[in-house]
């Protein structure tokens, strides 16, 4: 039996992308333990390689919509792994959630 696009998709974004023995890792999303990806240097290069200032810092969210709260729109919070980020941009492509984040740190 052949599989579509779509259902190969599917099964690559858990067993692959998600998976905790492959790239993902568990994380706290708003208080639930979730398979995601963090990467910071993905939202350098889409940002055209500029670092960002001392007092900034950054990451991108990866995870599956059905894992994370709902959508939430640029300026409000977003709390994962004890730390409140600020939603810069929340997409959602082939039920994989990428949300750009963003934390001002008080010195």
């Amino acid at each position: 039996m052949a599989f579509s696009f779509k259902a190969m998709v599917e099964a690559d974004r858990q067993r692959t992308f998600l998976n905790l023995d492959e790239f993902g890792e568990k994380h706290t999303v708003e208080g639930r333990a979730i398979a995601a990806v963090l990467d910071d240097n993905a939202l350098k290069e889409r940002q055209g390689g500029q670092e960002l200032s001392v007092a900034e810092s950054s990451l991108l969210l990866y995870a599956a919509v059905e894992d994370l709260p709902a959508r939430r729109p640029a300026g409000e919070g977003l709390n994962v792994d004890g730390r409140e980020y600020i939603v810069n941009d929340w997409s959602e492509d082939m039920g994989i959630a990428t949300v750009a984040l963003g934390q001002t740190v008080t010195m």
